[in-house]
């Protein structure tokens, strides 16, 4: 199901085989659809960050409904992983240098057909876009979400044992910490901030020796991601933080500068970029 549309174009000041940049910036977002991210200004955005890896999720679109020039932006080559079912799920990634391999498989076929991870990997490092799912509909998908939780600690667990660099971008559907939501205690039952879904946020942090890169940097109060469309939630700053970039102990980059953009809405996420020496 996966699908790529390179560039046809390249700057003349730009190498597509060359090394990055001294810094390299990276955006991740939680679409939420991406028409209906595109109506609300998303790529004009994103031509503007100049980014050199966007990591999309929820893009909720099979390629014949996203021909249009705009969803494949000149300066990137654009992957896709789609759900087999239409108008679900589905993750991408933009990348300025070509991938020397392209993965869109974390070997689970429940979840390969959702859509929720695809995978470039590069001479120094591998990065994937991942979109957790949710369980906040109902018991059998917060079986669906620790199942998924399993499979991805196998991943990290490979790649721990080769010492390959690795970080993962998206939506993980977990907040950490109490400084990660608005309201924490009427939230302990609710899928997204269950301990048991926090505490595997603690394990690999602390047994994986991972970092979650914003939390690097900052560690301000009321800094969210994701924010509930009832009761003027974003307005009133009534959030969760449960977008993320989080490398492993073998990625060498660390992170310089970390925002979360909020001056425009394309999506009920918002999107999180850090720049990386």
């Amino acid at each position: 199901m996966s699908s790529a549309k390179h560039l046809t174009e390249w700057p003349d000041n730009e190498d597509k085989h060359s090394s990055w940049r001294n810094s390299i910036k990276i955006i991740t977002l939680n679409v939420n659809g991406i028409r209906a991210a595109n109506k609300k200004g998303i790529f004009d955005w994103l031509n503007d960050q100049n980014a050199d890896i966007v990591c999309l999720q929820e893009v909720r679109a099979q390629l014949e409904d996203i021909q249009g020039d705009e969803y494949w932006p000149k300066k990137y080559h654009c992957y896709h992983k789609q759900a087999v079912k239409k108008g679900y799920s589905g993750v991408a990634i933009f990348t300025k240098k070509e991938p020397v391999e392209l993965t869109d498989s974390m070997g689970s076929d429940e979840f390969d057909q959702e859509g929720r991870y695809i995978e470039c990997s590069y001479e120094d490092f591998k990065i994937a876009s991942a979109y957790f799912p949710s369980g906040s509909s109902g018991d059998a998908r917060q079986e669906a979400k620790y199942r998924f939780l399993d499979f991805f600690e196998k991943k990290l667990t490979e790649y721990n044992e080769s010492k390959t660099a690795f970080m993962f971008c998206g939506d993980i559907n977990i907040v950490h910490k109490e400084i990660d939501i608005k309201n924490w205690k009427s939230n302990q039952k609710n899928s997204g901030c269950l301990p048991e879904e926090r505490a595997w946020l603690d394990k690999i942090f602390e047994e994986y020796s991972c970092t979650d890169a914003f939390r690097e940097i900052n560690e301000n109060s009321e800094e969210y991601t994701w924010w509930s469309n009832r009761g003027n939630a974003y307005n009133n700053n009534v959030g969760w933080r449960i977008d993320y970039q989080i490398y492993n102990n073998y990625f060498s980059k660390a992170p310089l500068r970390a925002s979360i953009y909020k001056k425009e809405r394309f999506s009920d996420h918002a999107p999180l970029v850090i720049e990386y020496e």
